[in-house]
């Protein structure tokens, strides 16, 4: 496994949100939130190299300074040099015009089906990297991002992110859960499951897509899942998290069945 000074499953939300998840020399990655009172509870992340910053699905524009704040409690929020959206959905993508403001240098790394909807976000004049052009992404230090093509999971051109240094997957939202119950880290595989799939079985296209992307993941060694709604899966639930995908039945397998 790859090293990390601290123990995931035993780590706690301090009283303003920011929660370290991943420690090791001079990269971190950091939960950010948002804690809200409803099961679609959103999850912002934050992966540091360096003394540079990439907000990994920043959030929604209501949540901006909330997940600013945050951001401060770690780093300057100028040295965010990118944001990764695993899709355009507004609970994911809809803060970009506020970090554009400012910083109109970002880069804004997603899929070129994702890109040609961010205009919609009321900023057109962006630096678009490509994750199909660009299928990793380097820091200053060194440290490497690889993008996961995840098609249908819900949206035609989401994409996950595997962070090469921790081996975490932020998976956007596949194996998202919705659930009043929140821990942030899964306690019990088995429990979660009926959590995911009030999410996926509505929101993900078929198993052909959910089945296609978990085979797409054997070549990664995965640490941890984050997904953008719900608990981080750890890595001793890794296989069943993939295991799940490859039996799910969801979408147009129930509509037309």
């Amino acid at each position: 496994m790859a090293n990390n000074e601290l123990d995931l499953n035993s780590v706690e939300i301090t009283p303003g949100g920011t929660c370290a998840i991943y420690k090791c020399g001079d990269h971190s990655i950091y939960w950010l939130g948002v804690e809200a009172k409803t099961a679609f509870r959103c999850n912002t992340y934050m992966v540091v190299s360096g003394g540079e910053a990439v907000v990994v699905d920043p959030g929604s524009a209501q949540h901006f300074q909330t997940v600013l704040e945050r951001v401060g409690q770690v780093i300057d929020p100028k040295k965010v040099v990118g944001l990764v959206l695993s899709h355009q959905d507004p609970d994911v993508a809809a803060s970009m015009g506020n970090w554009l403001e400012l910083n109109s240098r970002l880069d804004i790394i997603t899929s070129p089906r994702t890109h040609v909807l961010l205009p919609h976000y009321g900023k057109a004049d962006f630096k678009f990297v490509n994750t199909e052009e660009r299928p990793t992404y380097e820091f200053g230090a060194g440290s490497k991002l690889t993008f996961v093509d995840a098609p249908f999971l819900h949206f035609p051109g989401a994409i996950a992110t595997y962070d090469n240094t921790s081996r975490f997957l932020f998976s956007g939202d596949v194996w998202a859960a919705l659930s009043m119950e929140w821990t942030l880290c899964v306690q019990n595989f088995e429990d979660h499951i009926p959590k995911m799939n009030l999410f996926h079985l509505d929101y993900m296209a078929s198993n052909v897509a959910a089945r296609g992307f978990a085979n797409k993941l054997d070549k990664f060694e995965i640490d941890a899942i984050l997904p953008q709604h719900g608990s981080v899966i750890g890595a001793n639930f890794v296989n069943e998290a993939k295991e799940y995908l490859r039996d799910l039945r969801c979408g147009l397998d129930l509509i037309y069945e």
